[in-house]
């Protein structure tokens, strides 16, 4: 510990912070850091908070705002990584002030390469002790409780793409569903996993309300749904909005899911009586002209009142059979029509028409955001659809197929038995799943 003022004041401090939700536990640690000597705060970019968790609340230019602003903190900069190192090395502190809390867990690694890294010039870890009753943990989610306006939600998915380089979404056809996908995560070897966020499915939708996937279920009805699920929820959504419909009626729709604070549709293009992707050249579909298509994404970009509004253009070349060139023509296409990205749809077994597309596809100097829905060549993985340059991998009926048969095998087991004693074990216990609707207790 420096002995005097004067040794204090040549003393270089750095701490690493991602400093969404500031609370007394992290002021405690910039008190310790200013009484070694000049503080430095490493502040962690969206990028790198995403790595391993969901994006903070706040962007990175507010939290340098108040970060800046905070007493004993004399100047802020940008920490990209998760790992230290970089910015250690370039800095050389004397001290690097850090809570407890990392000796274990998924950050035990980037604590002892912090200690490594300080050993080269003599630097010193000061760990402070963890702040009783105070975690960030807890305080994402009162505020997740608490819930989130449509405009933070609307903005989030562009958010996600800007800094993560895939994002994950899966089917909802209820607030269960979005409840499920707003709670579920695991830690791996690579830090925390989870769902960003829900995929408003018509398929999922329609078939939950016992009709079939050919636009039955009307507008009002699919708000509806949407409506309960954003009532509980906090991700943000995309909406399948099959044809779009007429063009002045997809107008409306987009203005409808803006007003709720979803953050995208996805349209398809084809016309007439909507049948199901997956059955291809089997049943009658015929795939929209270039010039009608075009002319729709024109109208739904006009009538947009925000900017972070995404229209997506999905093709169905590939479905019908009519190749990897015809896809890319058109993405080209709706692209200079305004399209904020693409849907690249196949029912092959194998990815190699969708990778052959996307290699394609990467080249375009106007490229945006690409979409994968790996339904029927579902061994191919996030890591590949990623490296072939996939930005949002969606699994878009995934809860609903593994819902249904699960349902059918307790209702045989209650006629077997003639009573539910049997189904005990393949059951969520009634008091865990009232556990996951909020306000209960």
């Amino acid at each position: 510990m420096p002995d005097s003022e004067s040794q204090r004041d040549k003393k270089k401090v750095y701490l690493g912070m991602s400093a969404d939700l500031v609370h007394p536990g992290h002021l405690n640690i910039i008190r310790t850091a200013a009484g070694l000597g000049e503080v430095t705060v490493g502040l962690l970019t969206d990028e790198a908070i995403a790595s391993y968790k969901r994006i903070p609340y706040m962007s990175f230019d507010q939290r340098r705002e108040v970060i800046e602003n905070i007493k004993g903190v004399d100047r802020v900069v940008a920490q990209t990584t998760l790992d230290y190192v970089p910015n250690l090395e370039a800095l050389k502190p004397d001290y690097v002030v850090h809570g407890d809390d990392w000796r274990d867990g998924i950050q035990k690694t980037t604590r002892q390469r912090v200690i490594d890294c300080l050993a080269q010039w003599g630097g010193e870890l000061v760990e402070v002790p963890y702040t009783q009753g105070i975690s960030s943990t807890q305080i994402n989610r009162a505020l997740r409780d608490i819930g989130t306006t449509p405009d933070i939600r609307l903005n989030s998915l562009k958010r996600m793409l800007k800094v993560k380089p895939l994002l994950r979404f899966l089917d909802i056809h209820n607030a269960l569903c979005g409840l499920i996908i707003e709670n579920t995560a695991m830690v791996n070897e690579k830090g925390r996993c989870e769902f960003d966020g829900m995929w408003g499915s018509s398929l999922t939708d329609s078939t939950a309300k016992g009709k079939p996937d050919i636009e039955a279920v009307d507008v009002s009805s699919r708000i509806h749904t949407l409506n309960e699920v954003l009532e509980v929820t906090t991700k943000p959504i995309i909406y399948d909005a099959d044809t779009g419909g007429q063009p002045e009626h997809f107008a409306f729709t987009v203005k409808t899911l803006e007003r709720l604070g979803v953050s995208a549709a996805i349209i398809e293009d084809k016309t007439g009586l909507k049948k199901n992707s997956l059955f291809g050249t089997d049943v009658p579909q015929t795939q929209d002209s270039v010039e009608n298509f075009c002319h729709k994404i024109q109208v739904g970009k006009k009538s947009q009142a925000t900017d972070g509004f995404m229209i997506i253009a999905r093709i169905e070349s590939l479905i019908l059979g009519k190749g990897v060139e015809d896809a890319l023509m058109r993405a080209r296409a709706y692209l200079q029509a305004g399209a904020d990205g693409i849907m690249i749809h196949s029912r092959n077994k194998t990815p190699d028409e969708v990778f052959a597309f996307c290699r394609e596809y990467n080249r375009f100097e106007n490229r945006k955001p690409l979409v994968a829905v790996p339904s029927s060549y579902n061994h191919v993985t996030e890591a590949e659809l990623q490296e072939h340059g996939v930005n949002i991998v969606i699994y878009a009926n995934h809860l609903l197929r593994s819902a249904y048969p699960a349902m059918v095998k307790t209702a045989e087991c209650i006629l077997r038995y003639g009573r539910s004693s049997e189904c005990d074990a393949q059951l969520m216990p009634i008091k865990e799943i009232l556990e996951l609707i909020p306000g209960t207790r």
